[in-house]
């Protein structure tokens, strides 16, 4: 019904753009095209399962019956379990009552903000970014938006944030970053939090709203050659009564669809965002948590499965970057950035200008796409669905769906397809 009026706030939602462009890519496979397809942050379960371990103590809970509701907020023997995880792997101190845990991360994003951030009031996040623009609108708030630079990995610098600091009642930080499988530098880290801390000394003697932080580090267990993912609360210890933290299993253990993420940051604000989720109910399923804490107590064997996990995706992310270098040393217009973090690889290709073999001009970002998806039949996500320019030429690459021999052809279908442009 064209005429049915919503509500203002789902009438100005709109769709992802990343969702629309890989139906697209299914349609094409489903036709029975080959199509390498690298739009989604994702993992093709015969390429990169979850661990055996929590498979199998997850199926054990469901066979021993745990089938009722969980406690609100996270089943205690799971908190405690997250606790020691993040106190083993990131030097974390958190009890269990500054855990809060649901169904995914997602979730906790949205509760964050409605715990924090008042209707009209400012969140600061950079671009390129994940979903940051969808969760502002769903809490009424206004946008302000920074864009990064390349020669800076896509990171922010305080030098950007420090102007924006007294304005806003939230800042959104991720690292290793989605999309550029990027990480901010311990230094770069410390002075930021650096100069969080010191806004809040200066609200504290007004009786203002701190100014809050939400760390997304759902990637900080994948890091790669020399990026070490570095403790903010160690870095600046006066930022643990600001910050949140929100991880979860869907990226660093490849179990995207079985939907468990927790946050971790002050009481106070755990307690608030607990009792929405009481009302929400978006819970964690009860086998989940129960086979999750069991799986983290195994401290040895998540080591091993980390240790094993990362060095197949740092493998296919080395196909791509050493075929984009080969490319650069040899004088065409792209680049790219040495693997951080994540499963991405930042791509550019800066190929606006240049001729297909058909005589087609590519006069935008959108040309270049559908040029690599019809000739390369490689299917690339465009920075400016995550915030950038519509004219900005670069792309993430995400190969959680890959295996290595498909990585190496899907490589040399890149370079064989901006070899052949004409200029």
């Amino acid at each position: 019904m064209k005429n049915l009026k919503l509500s203002k706030l789902a009438e100005g939602l709109t769709s992802r753009s990343i969702s629309k462009l890989s139906e697209k890519v299914e349609e094409k496979i489903q036709q029975g095209e080959k199509v390498f397809n690298f739009t989604l942050g994702d993992f093709s379960p015969q390429q990169f399962s979850i661990p055996p371990g929590l498979e199998a103590e997850i199926i054990k809970a469901y066979q021993e019956k745990h089938t009722n509701y969980p406690f609100v907020g996270g089943m205690k023997q799971l908190r405690l379990a997250i606790a020691k995880h993040l106190e083993l792997f990131g030097g974390f101190d958190y009890d269990p009552d500054e855990i809060v845990v649901t169904s995914g991360a997602r979730p906790l994003i949205y509760l964050l903000f409605k715990a924090l951030v008042d209707p009209g009031e400012k969140i600061i996040y950079t671009v390129p970014t994940w979903n940051n623009q969808y969760f502002i609108h769903l809490a009424g708030a206004v946008p302000i938006v920074i864009s990064t630079k390349p020669e800076n990995n896509f990171m922010p610098t305080p030098e950007e944030l420090k102007p924006h600091l007294k304005e806003a009642v939230l800042i959104t930080i991720n690292s290793p970053l989605n999309p550029s499988g990027t990480a901010l530098s311990p230094h770069v880290l410390k002075e930021i939090f650096d100069l969080i801390v010191a806004e809040n000394k200066i609200r504290a003697k007004h009786n203002q709203k701190p100014l809050y932080v939400f760390f997304d580090i759902i990637y900080w267990l994948l890091t790669y050659n020399e990026t070490k993912f570095s403790n903010p609360i160690v870095l600046n210890p006066e930022i643990r009564n600001y910050v949140v933290f929100i991880d979860g299993i869907s990226k660093c253990f490849a179990a995207t669809g079985v939907r468990l993420g927790w946050a971790f940051g002050p009481k106070v604000i755990m307690d608030q965002m607990r009792s929405m989720l009481a009302h929400i109910g978006a819970w964690a399923p009860k086998p989940e948590q129960i086979g999750t804490a069991r799986y983290l107590q195994k401290h040895d064997e998540v080591a091993n499965f980390l240790g094993d996990f990362k060095n197949k995706i740092l493998a296919r992310l080395n196909i791509f970057y050493n075929a984009i270098q080969k490319l650069k040393n040899a004088g065409y217009k792209v680049d790219t950035i040495k693997p951080q973090g994540a499963l991405y690889l930042s791509v550019k290709l800066d190929l606006i200008g240049a001729k297909t073999q058909d005589n087609k001009t590519l006069e935008t970002v959108d040309d270049i796409t559908t040029y690599m998806l019809e000739d390369a039949k490689v299917a690339l996500v465009p920075f400016y669905f995550f915030g950038m320019e519509e004219d900005f030429p670069w792309f993430r690459l995400s190969v959680g769906t890959c295996s290595i021999e498909e990585a190496k052809i899907a490589a040399d279908n890149i370079s064989q397809s901006v070899q052949k442009l004409l200029r």
